[in-house]
């Protein structure tokens, strides 16, 4: 039995349909994991800059560091 043509547009635009969706989700993926690692690297520039200003206040407690004056 053939398939009528109000059924082919059916599939057809079911099949457009689905694969926009997948693109859809894989493009939210990336987007969501690249926000992610964003995050990660802000978080890790934010511990090193941490880091160094409590070397930097250790530094000025230390009174055998020399201190230009």
């Amino acid at each position: 039995m053939a398939l009528s043509r109000s059924e082919i547009t059916k599939d057809v635009v079911q099949q457009c349909a689905e694969a926009a969706i997948g693109t859809a989700g894989q493009v939210a993926a990336i987007m969501f994991d690249a926000a992610r690692r964003i995050t990660v690297e802000l978080g890790s520039f934010g511990t090193e800059v941490f880091e160094i200003a409590e070397a930097s206040r250790r530094a000025g407690d230390d009174p055998t560091h020399p201190r230009g004056d």
